[in-house]
């Protein structure tokens, strides 16, 4: 039974090429990076959560919240060989979630938009508190068969936290990505900066999704020492 369900729509996914070091200096020591090819990637991830609900919850329900989130990532592996995401930032539109802090979740609520028009999607954010912010307008392409490197960017099936000096972990499980090409015509963000992110090493790569509906996430747990 997983502690919650919920679907991931209108995703975007923005990769950007650093130095393994660069991304190594934001990670825990019991986090290495993990690379494809040599290199590091960070991925600006906006996307629209819906049907949040526990995970004994019908997906019927009327009051299931809907909002949008944007995650700040980048890809990982423990010393067992176990690969999964390291959240640098998560912009969220929901208060509630900021609840997964408990476990060092970096939420952050926001005001959120998401909005499609022109054969184009819209996203823009920022921080209730003040501080980063972004806009990404993205003209999705044709569908693709996705390579080697696009299952190796967008599909990850555990997330890891750090709390109370421990190394925690969520599973994920969810059908495989729908990917499309996709073109960025606006991007300002200083989610990167503020991460304490150098410059990339290239332009990005970038995916757009219709989404996910049926996403499974596990209860989070402290990993074995």
């Amino acid at each position: 039974m997983p502690a919650l369900r919920a679907g991931w729509a209108t995703q975007t996914f923005v990769h950007w090429p650093f130095r393994p070091e660069a991304v190594a200096a934001l990670l825990p020591g019991e986090l290495a990076v993990d690379e494809y090819e040599g290199t590091a990637w960070v991925s600006l991830t906006p996307f629209v959560m819906s049907c949040v609900r526990p995970g004994f919850v019908p997906a019927g329900a009327p009051w299931l919240p809907t909002f949008a989130e944007t995650n700040l990532r980048t890809y990982v592996r423990r010393e067992d060989g176990r690969d999964g995401l390291w959240f640098l930032s998560i912009e969220v539109a929901c208060p509630l979630m900021v609840a997964a802090r408990a476990v060092g979740a970096p939420y952050s609520p926001g005001t959120l938009h998401v909005s499609q028009g022109g054969g184009s999607v819209s996203y823009s954010g920022s921080r209730w508190a003040g501080g980063p912010s972004y806009r990404l307008v993205a003209r999705p392409g044709a569908p693709i068969l996705p390579t080697e490197r696009d299952v190796w960017l967008t599909s990850r099936w555990r997330a890891y936290t750090r709390r109370f000096g421990r190394l925690w972990e969520t599973p994920v499980e969810h059908e495989p990505w729908p990917l499309s090409g996709a073109f960025v015509e606006v991007l300002e963000e200083t989610l990167t900066a503020a991460a304490g992110l150098p410059e990339p090493l290239g332009e990005p790569v970038v995916h757009y999704s219709e989404g996910v509906r049926h996403v499974r996430l596990g209860m989070s747990r402290p990993c074995p020492r």
